[in-house]
């Protein structure tokens, strides 16, 4: 028998078998058995390894170290992948050994909008009311309740024109209701069944509930979508529409529709479609407006994409603040799915998890793959190699939207509207120093100056307009001397901005330019994959740089060149744009 200094080779051969087998952290069978309980009984797709951690976070308010190893086992996925994801997200919080689970979580906006409106002093005030070891208060990023500024969230469980006052008494209630923190989307539900209508003018008015399923097919509803699955509405016709109405996508690309239809629709089957309803631009909440409003308008367009298109399956991707919205879409969902119109695609809802990258359309494939969300280096492009590896329609939630209204009343109804030379229609996401903020459906090429005196009632009484940011963080901040440029796609670049989603938050001479683009480039840093350096150390150092009473401009124009050239996506890219600004058109401010 072969020997060796550490004895016999069987004997070395036993031992490694048995360190083998506990290579590693083990699952608890106790850990095991509260995921079998939540999740059912295995086998698990790999794609939806982020809604279980959602389950496992909304039932225990964390999760538990013990219950991603146990999760790691059930889903057959190395334990690396499962916690490189759960510590990737916002809203997922990792609780190590036998640390308790955190407390009843109020989170309170910080966007600008929410600044403006003294998200600051709530922040300040509320640990000390509250003051109770079980209820913790945090700053988020831009909630999509611009409108509403200030806002907070108690647990899921969203607070308009928050106070002191109503987030304490809201705190109370939930905690009272919800001993195990259980999800509730009660709150946003009921609030939209009892909101009256807004007396805002031009306003996107939100009537007491919203248009159900068989409301909306008693107003003509799905009628195209069955004609077109039907063989009784031409294919060609519809995306010529498309093309002929000039829409283009309402994301902040603004790549035209028909043209995207088109080139997916030449690509080899099966195809998929993916939904961006991530809508995390500060500044922005026309989504969810008109999600809240009319929820089947929308389907119905994703309907008639996926017909003319060839989509096989669906994938609506929905940002986690939007609680309320995601009650309203399963619901409704459920009714179309249970009493079709015609044969329906396969269609899924994702569940983001708080990470504003997720609005570049392909880190939002790879959440929806259920991955971190790292954009992806282009080529290819996504209509070619998309969501798992198919050729992918990507599209925003309102670019679906009009699809109907196109199609039913015809392409020259669309490009009918506009102004300054500009056709079609704009959804203005309107907050900060105005009377009435809101989404205000304009035409085309309206200046901020228009947009304001028109549809929102002017600006606040002792405000006068000082500054503007035509398309939310990104967009850039521009002078009140430059209220007279139409807003649209192409018309703002030449300025150093863009319009992007249409986010239109108003500054007052009682704000400053330098102020806002500090709190951009905050905002940028705490949302950067990290997975690229430009992006990743270029906006933490310029948000530290952009700080001090002097701005040290030449370090800051390197830092943009560098964050422009070389960052892989759009946010590292347009992250410059807010500085830039500022140091061409408020340099008083910052020298």
């Amino acid at each position: 028998m072969q020997t060796t200094v550490l004895g016999s080779v069987d004997d070395m051969r036993k031992r490694i078998r048995q360190k083998s087998k506990l290579k590693g952290r083990q699952p608890e069978d106790a850990a095991l058995l509260d995921v079998r309980a939540l999740l059912g009984a295995a086998p698990h797709r790999r794609d939806l390894l982020i809604e279980h951690l959602h389950k496992l976070n909304d039932a225990y308010r964390c999760l538990h170290d013990r219950h991603l190893v146990a999760l790691a086992k059930e889903m057959n996925i190395p334990m690396a992948e499962v916690f490189e994801v759960a510590t990737f997200y916002h809203h997922f919080e990792v609780v190590r050994g036998d640390e308790a689970a955190p407390g009843l979580t109020v989170r309170v906006c910080d966007g600008l909008s929410c600044e403006l409106a003294g998200a600051q002093d709530l922040l300040k005030k509320l640990p000390a009311i509250l003051g109770n070891g079980d209820v913790r208060v945090i700053p988020a990023p831009c909630l999509g309740r611009c409108e509403q500024a200030p806002v907070a969230v108690v647990h899921q469980n969203p607070v308009p024109q928050a106070t002191v006052e109503n987030v304490a008494a809201l705190v109370k209630s939930v905690g009272a209701r919800h001993p195990a923190a259980k999800t509730d989307v009660v709150f946003e539900a009921a609030a939209l069944a009892e909101r009256s209508v807004s007396p805002e003018p031009h306003a996107v008015q939100v009537a007491p509930g919203y248009t159900g399923y068989e409301a909306y097919r008693a107003q003509g509803g799905y009628a195209l979508a069955a004609a077109l699955v039907n063989g009784e509405q031409d294919v060609e016709a519809v995306i010529k529409a498309m093309e002929d109405s000039g829409l283009r996508g309402l994301g902040g690309a603004g790549f035209p529709a028909g043209r995207k239809w088109r080139i997916v629709r030449d690509q080899p089957a099966p195809k998929l479609m993916a939904v961006n309803i991530d809508e995390g631009e500060p500044g922005t909440f026309k989504d969810r407006t008109y999600l809240e409003r009319d929820p089947h308008r929308f389907l119905e367009g994703l309907l008639v994409a996926a017909q003319a298109v060839g989509i096989d399956a669906c994938y609506i991707y929905l940002r986690d603040e939007y609680h309320g919205c995601r009650a309203i879409l399963e619901t409704e969902l459920a009714r179309l799915q249970a009493n079709p119109p015609c044969p329906l695609p396969t269609i899924e809802l994702r569940r983001g998890a708080g990470a504003y990258i997720c609005g570049e359309e392909s880190a939002m494939i790879e959440s929806i793959e259920g991955k971190r969300g790292e954009p992806r280096m282009r080529p290819p492009y996504i209509a070619q190699v998309g969501l798992f590896g198919r050729p992918t329609l990507e599209h925003n939630f309102e670019t679906l939207y009009w699809v109907r209204d196109i199609v039913e009343k015809g392409p020259q109804w669309f490009s009918s509207f506009g102004r300054n030379g500009r056709k079609g229609l704009r959804s203005f996401s309107v907050s900060g120093r105005v009377k009435f903020p809101g989404v205000k459906l304009a035409p085309a090429g309206i200046s901020v100056a228009e947009l304001i005196n028109e549809y929102c009632g002017g600006m606040l009484e002792g405000h006068t307009l000082y500054a503007y940011l035509p398309g939310g963080a990104s967009g850039g901040i521009f002078p009140a001397s430059l209220s007279d440029v139409p807003l649209d796609f192409d018309t703002i670049q030449p300025h150093g901005g863009f319009i992007g989603s249409a986010a239109v938050i108003v500054l007052s001479q009682h704000d400053k330019a330098r102020d806002a683009a500090i709190n951009m480039m905050r905002f940028f840093a705490h949302e950067s994959c990290g997975q690229c350096t430009p992006c990743r150390v270029g906006t933490s150092k310029a948000a530290k740089l952009m700080e001090a009473p002097v701005w040290d401009q030449q370090t800051l124009e390197d830092l943009n060149v560098v964050m422009t050239d070389a960052s892989i996506c759009g946010l590292g890219q347009a992250a410059p744009n807010p500085v830039r600004c500022v140091q061409k058109y408020f340099a008083h401010e910052v020298a």
